[in-house]
């Protein structure tokens, strides 16, 4: 570990050969002690100070999670550079994104992982568990931590947050002067985005007085012309700031900056185009060495050689500054508590949801038929069409065996479903215990989806959440949330599915009741929580989620007791 701040330097790290690092706003946190000492040295190199650097290695003692939350309660710290091969704190760490979060302080966090060449490798270097990746990819987005793909981008966000400045929005406005450059830079803001809104018509108007062959609408191109008339430039970026209404400014100038023909009076220009605009996110795309460079720091620009990081930094500062009014607006939902005894072995549909009834999570109608009672009556007395199907703890995919017969429309087709659904289960799985069957009320209509609780190595119970079908058995369209969440956050998780305009109606298609979705999961979620010593996962596999107003229904329920509960 490093304190810059007061001089202390307790590590062998060849990056202390040429020079001590320079205090500054960046804390590093990292479980591979190589991975710190190379980000801090790039971090110098950019210009970066660093104040506080721990290096966790094996954790025999200090893991990752309990530096994580020291450093965030250091004052000078606004920004942590993390890098994690897995976490084994999960209540440590996650407190010290929250505190970041209410504090404003951007964690910037490197996962490595992702595959299962690298999970596999990740288990051998240390001993910490990795967990799975995509639960730990929703997690640090649930908690606020912006999740770096790549070394570059880690170093390039975490630049981009070390002034503690956050626009409010995310219009964004480009200054060129090559056409080509600017709507490059153009497609990487919108495919991260950010809002390229063109400039209003009267200011478009104005620049084209200025220059008729501009191109002024946004990305603003005002040729290589302006380079012979960096009065003419320094009206075009005011123009913008002043009367284009964006939250972040971007300028591309390539190896202008340091061309000795005219780097002093384009460095003039830039300031004299910016003043009284330091409060905004101004960047510039450029190449110079580095005491340019810094120059133009000093200004209050942003530097970055490559447009498509600089357009995923902003991108970045504007995710930190909706997740940080996200943690504002929070406020803790009280949910009931829902503790169950140690389940007795495995549970049947019909006993699994008497469980998660107790709950809050509301299913069809239904009745259990034992073999010595009428299953048509059963079934006329829930109301035609009915579906039949076998009730077994034993046999936890129906479909499988053929245990589940649709559409019944009569006592006596309930009746014959009832006898088919039996003599297959016991033809198929003849040591299956059966209870009888379930007979429920035929429902149509809705979005199918599906949820779940798993249990994760790292988190405990998470649940997941997807859109049925081919959604989740081909494009695997789900994401994750560690329990327990309130309905707010279930509300982001839904929004976070790539086939979410689905549930918004599509093709002339009704709205799907979103709000007693996100209620129900968070239910789900807190019962989880509850139960986390006993439940081993569940499936509510599908859940029809009704036209708005009408509520969601799930159709079955799987819930399979841990080890330790069903030793119990």
């Amino acid at each position: 570990m490093f304190n810059a701040e007061i001089g202390y330097y307790g590590t062998f790290s060849a990056i202390l050969d040429a020079a001590f690092v320079e205090p500054g706003s960046i804390a590093v946190v990292s479980q591979s002690g190589a991975y710190g000492s190379h980000i801090a040295h790039l971090a110098r190199q950019r210009g970066l100070g660093i104040g506080q650097w721990i290096t966790t290695g094996n954790e025999c003692d200090i893991d990752v999670a309990e530096a994580l939350r020291w450093v965030i309660d250091q004052p000078d710290v606004k920004v942590v550079m993390a890098y994690a091969e897995g976490i084994r704190d999960r209540d440590t760490f996650i407190e010290a994104l929250e505190v970041a979060r209410a504090r404003e302080k951007a964690v910037v966090f490197l996962k490595v992982g992702r595959s299962d060449v690298g999970a596999q490798a990740v288990s051998s270097h240390t001993a910490a568990l990795a967990g799975s990746d995509a639960v730990f990819d929703a997690v640090l987005r649930q908690f606020g931590a912006y999740r770096a793909r790549t070394t570059a981008e880690h170093l390039d966000v975490a630049y981009a947050c070390a002034r503690g400045l956050y626009p409010v929005g995310n219009r964004f406005g480009i200054f060129t002067l090559s056409g080509g450059f600017g709507i490059q830079m153009a497609d990487d803001a919108s495919a991260c985005g950010l809002d390229v809104a063109p400039m209003p018509d009267a200011a478009q108007e104005e620049l084209k007085a200025m220059l008729p062959y501009a191109s002024p609408r946004n990305p603003v191109d005002a040729t290589a012309q302006a380079l012979t008339d960096l009065p003419l430039m320094t009206s075009y970026i005011a123009a913008m700031l002043e009367k284009g209404g964006y939250d972040l400014f971007a300028g591309i100038f390539g190896s202008g900056p340091a061309s000795p023909t005219f780097s002093a009076s384009l460095r003039k220009a830039l300031r004299e185009a910016t003043a009284g605009h330091q409060g905004r996110i101004l960047a510039l795309s450029m190449s110079a060495p580095p005491e340019i460079v810094r120059s133009y720091e000093a200004d209050g620009f942003l530097i970055f050689e490559d447009g498509s990081a600089l357009a995923n930094a902003l991108a970045a500062l504007v995710w930190f500054r909706r997740s940080f009014d996200v943690a504002k607006q929070a406020r803790k939902e009280a949910l009931s508590t829902t503790r169950i005894a140690p389940p007795d072995g495995v549970l049947s549909e019909h006993e699994a949801k008497a469980l998660l009834r107790a709950a809050g999570i509301v299913f069809p109608e239904e009745v259990l038929v034992r073999s010595d009672e009428d299953v048509g009556a059963a079934a006329a007395a829930i109301g035609f069409p009915v579906v039949v199907k076998v009730c077994s703890p034993d046999i936890p995919h129906k479909t499988e065996i053929g245990g589940v017969i649709v559409g019944s429309r009569s006592e006596a087709e309930a009746r014959d479903a009832a006898r088919t659904i039996l003599s297959r289960a016991h033809e198929k799985r003849p040591d299956a215990r059966t209870d009888g069957v379930i007979v429920s009320r035929m429902i149509t209509g809705g979005v199918e989806t599906i949820v779940g609780v798993v249990q994760d190595a790292t988190f405990g119970p998470v649940v997941m959440f997807g859109l049925g079908g081919i959604f989740v058995e081909v494009l695997k369209d789900v994401t994750f949330r560690a329990a327990p969440f309130d309905a707010t956050e279930a509300e982001r998780m839904i929004r976070e599915i790539r086939g979410f305009a689905v549930l918004e109606g599509v093709r002339g298609a009704p709205p799907a009741d979103i709000d007693a979705l996100a209620a129900m999961l968070s239910r789900l979620s807190q019962f989880a929580a509850d139960n986390a010593d006993v439940i081993e996962s569940i499936d509510l596999n599908p859940v029809l989620v009704m036209p708005r107003g009408e509520g969601v229904l799930p159709l079955d329920a799987l819930l399979v007791a841990s080890r330790s509960a069903a030793d119990h």
